[in-house]
């Protein structure tokens, strides 16, 4: 009954649920379409607040360590695509911000609630889960486990 409060977060080694969400720009990203590449996904209450800000600004300013590792950072949340694009702007992110409208991909990686619970996957160049956390992780701690 309130396995949405309560859930953990999906397990390394799992495989990723697939996803195929609108950007900013209403262009669709899909996981399929990102393999052989490693993807964070950055699951995050609200755009252009406190937390969540600083949290992706500190993805943003690790942009070329990710680049480094073939490494693929995408925020998402509820919010629709024109917020997005405002947020996006006003602190110059170098990624995607994902439109997850109803929380049905932040179900899948049990990210959902009544707000989405801000947890961190690293998925793998072959589409497995290699990082999960609740939380606030540090870019470098993310991407320390990037293939």
């Amino acid at each position: 009954m309130l396995s949405w409060l309560f859930s953990d977060p999906l397990k390394v080694g799992d495989d990723a649920p697939g996803f195929a969400l609108p950007d900013q720009d209403g262009k669709i990203v899909s996981l399929e379409n990102l393999r052989g590449q490693n993807v964070v996904l950055v699951f995050y209450p609200a755009d252009e607040t406190t937390i969540c800000t600083r949290q992706l600004c500190e993805f943003r300013d690790h942009w070329a360590a990710a680049q480094a590792k073939n490494t693929v950072v995408l925020g998402v949340n509820p919010a629709g695509p024109r917020k997005h694009a405002a947020f996006r702007e006003h602190h110059h992110f170098p990624f995607p911000l994902l439109a997850d409208k109803g929380q049905q991909t932040a179900s899948k990686y049990h990210a959902n609630g009544l707000i989405v619970k801000r947890t961190v996957y690293l998925i793998g160049k072959s589409g497995k889960i290699r990082y999960a956390r609740r939380g606030k992780p540090s870019p470098e701690e993310v991407l320390a486990e990037a293939e």
